[in-house]
């Protein structure tokens, strides 16, 4: 009769956990002390889920470290930014470490730059500490076909980036200054999340990508490692000694049962269909 009464009490537990979407006070009672993997993929033009996931780890008791695993060109500057800021304020409680897979370049080393420790492997392409602002101008193409673009605007600047007229040279000082500025933002938190001087990581952030072997002789990295190895570091440098728990992000399409005992799921990073203009992003080259 005990038996039947502990079974029904640890399945309605975990039904619970369940439908609230793997709720922490709950499964506390059940996880043991580990170390949360949060997996950033692709281009990053939108921190939401980031963020999300973040949060969710920050909510569950037994997540004692985060590592970041980055395979990413970069992507949009505000998401960036924000996913940088957010992993400041977590570290403050947990160690972060970052581990970079097959790239982290521009905004995904900027997102790296705010963990504790980066590892890579000598191979990783990353660096390519810029800003690129691309714009199109169509203006032949359009009168080839007989097509004419029209602007109404309330101010000589509003139609920057027109693809339909060339850019003025006022409109080019006032688009360099732009991407000056977010660079200097760039050099600033890169300096600030590796303690290095704002001058000597302006020596390195020309916009050129580095291998990770470039990037330790820098110092851009700390070390050469693979995602278990960062898993060992996280725990090591969260006081964890026994073998650690290891808690990934999911897809939110998980199989009911990884839901219930794990009680943790997400989404992936989405695909590059939105962002702007401003972008830190660097397009990949293939090594064959």
């Amino acid at each position: 009769m005990l038996f039947v009464f502990i079974l029904v009490v640890f399945t309605g537990t975990f039904f619970y956990a369940y439908i609230t979407g793997g709720d922490s006070r709950t499964l506390s009672m059940f996880a043991g002390d580990g170390v949360a993997v949060l997996e950033i993929e692709g281009a990053i033009d939108d921190s939401q889920t980031v963020l999300a996931e973040l949060k969710r780890f920050k909510d569950m008791p037994w997540v004692k470290a985060v590592v970041v695993r980055i395979d990413s060109p970069g992507g949009a500057v505000a998401p960036t930014q924000e996913i940088f800021e957010e992993i400041l304020r977590y570290k403050k409680k947990n160690p972060f470490v970052a581990s970079m897979r097959g790239k982290a370049t521009s905004g995904g080393y900027y997102i790296a730059a705010a963990c504790d420790k980066i590892m890579a492997n000598p191979g990783t392409l990353t660096g390519s500490i810029g800003v690129i602002m691309q714009i199109a101008n169509v203006e032949e193409l359009m009168k080839k076909i007989g097509v004419r673009g029209v602007n109404i605007k309330s101010g000589p600047n509003k139609d920057i980036g027109s693809p339909f007229q060339p850019l003025s040279p006022e409109g080019r000082e006032i688009l360099q200054s732009l991407v000056d500025n977010v660079h200097s933002q760039f050099v600033a938190a890169v300096a600030k999340g590796r303690s290095m001087n704002e001058a000597q990581v302006r020596k390195l952030a020309d916009g050129r990508i580095y291998s990770g072997a470039q990037a330790q002789q820098l110092g851009l990295i700390d070390q050469f490692g693979t995602l278990q190895d960062a898993i060992d570091l996280a725990a090591k440098r969260a006081g964890i000694e026994a073998e650690p728990a290891v808690y990934y992000s999911r897809p939110e399409q998980e199989r009911w049962w990884e839901r219930m005992f794990m009680g943790i799921f997400g989404r992936r990073l989405p695909g590059p269909e939105r962002g702007g203009w401003l972008r830190y992003e660097w397009s990949p080259m293939l090594l064959q």
